[in-house]
């Protein structure tokens, strides 16, 4: 017998609400239906309704919330909202699926994790690139001893953008520690094995035309010794590999999205010469002492995890964890620990400081401007008002 689909209210149709989940969705209609959605703009509503028939529409979020149909509230909208709707959907019953980053402070996040607490089972974060199958794939390598003692990972999202939307002022939650910043410190955290020791950050505006950074650099150190190295940069004309890892036995390349995976491993079988250093000085014409050859072997595939996983998948294994009772993989302790290792970097670059609660809290007032990018737009449309000329003075 086919499980009872999942009846979804639709906050935010945005890009990511638009462009994003109801994507995911759609791939999943036997499992989810959108049953409502809430947006300020009317506009937007208008074609909600039409890609998901009998969608009621809303543009007051507790409209939305008094609505018995909706079981699955999905938060979607800027990111100074999603703590705020994230806590009154769950106050009101709901279950509730966020949007990362699922906080812009650790105290905000650590308001989640405590309503998560007290509405067990209720909040899932929506932390989707812990499915992507280059992440799987390489994390399956590295598990298992093939790299050896695997002592320095590098992660890299470079592009050149000059970017000019909400996603590049501070007030609006913007900023690619933000932005992308969620996913691929959710990775890190993963291939740290959750135990993150010391955390360095530095942030840079390079070439987004607001206000908010665009160019990040991590690192992560492990209580296991090992560093996590990620840039996320819109200022890159060369960009590096998606994916570099050294390990005491060989290193793995990922050059970019969609190719082969590469590894470079020391042949099991070696002729070597020596088995510790030695003290007495080496010949005036050798560099290092008597030179040793050392055999390798390399490979190459396509990224193939032993499990079907993907960017969408996050979808079927919240069904899974809703109607079925199975565990959701992410879980809040580690989305808080990401907004955690944030809030560490932001401290570290203070010219990029988050907004405060007072600012946040007005920004769930949806019927007013949802941030102050959208005055910033209007005065940079609006003509400057020239003064009134002088009268001359009479004589």
């Amino acid at each position: 017998m086919a499980e009872k689909k999942i009846k979804i209210g639709l906050v935010g149709i945005g890009r990511a609400g638009w462009g994003m989940h109801s994507r995911e969705i759609e791939k999943y209609q036997d499992l989810y239906e959108v049953v409502a959605a809430m947006d300020p703009d009317a506009a937007r509503l208008t074609e909600i309704a039409k890609r998901f028939k009998g969608c009621k529409t809303y543009q007051d979020f507790d409209k939305l919330l008094a609505d018995k149909n909706v079981e699955l509230v999905v938060v979607a909208n800027r990111s100074p909202e999603h703590t705020p709707y994230a806590l009154k959907a769950a106050q009101a019953g709901k279950y509730v699926f966020v949007e990362k980053p699922i906080a812009l402070t650790y105290d905000d996040a650590k308001k989640l994790l405590a309503a998560s607490k007290k509405y067990p089972g209720k909040i899932f974060c929506r932390h989707n690139r812990r499915f992507e199958s280059a992440f799987n794939h390489i994390k399956q390598i590295i598990d298992s001893g093939l790299l050896g003692e695997v002592f320095l990972i590098k992660r890299r999202c470079h592009s050149f953008q000059r970017r000019e939307d909400w996603q590049s002022i501070i007030d609006c939650g913007g900023g690619q520690l933000n932005n992308w910043g969620p996913h691929i410190i959710d990775q890190g955290v993963q291939f740290l094995d959750c135990k993150v020791k010391e955390v360095w950050g530095d942030l840079k505006k390079v070439e987004a035309l607001g206000d908010a950074e665009d160019h990040v650099k991590i690192v992560l150190k492990g209580e296991s010794g090992r560093v996590y190295d990620m840039e996320i940069s819109g200022g890159v004309l060369f960009p590096e590999p998606v994916y570099t890892v050294y390990g005491t036995k060989g290193s793995l390349l990922l050059q970019s999205e969609g190719s082969k995976i590469q590894l470079k491993l020391l042949a099991e079988k070696q002729n070597f010469k020596h088995t510790i250093s030695s003290r007495i000085s080496p010949p005036i014409t050798g560099a290092f002492g008597e030179p040793e050859t050392v055999r390798f072997e390399e490979r190459s595939f396509d990224v193939n995890p032993d499990w079907e996983v993907d960017i969408w998948s996050i979808y079927k294994y919240l069904f899974n964890t809703i109607r079925k009772g199975e565990k959701f993989p992410v879980k809040m302790e580690e989305a808080v620990e990401v907004v955690r290792i944030t809030q560490v970097v932001k401290d570290m670059n203070p010219k990029f400081k988050t907004p405060d609660a007072e600012f946040v809290a007005k920004l769930d007032k949806i019927e007013k401007p949802a941030c102050a990018c959208a005055k910033k737009a209007c005065a940079k449309k609006a003509p400057a008002k020239k003064a009134p000329a002088k009268k001359a003075a009479k004589k």
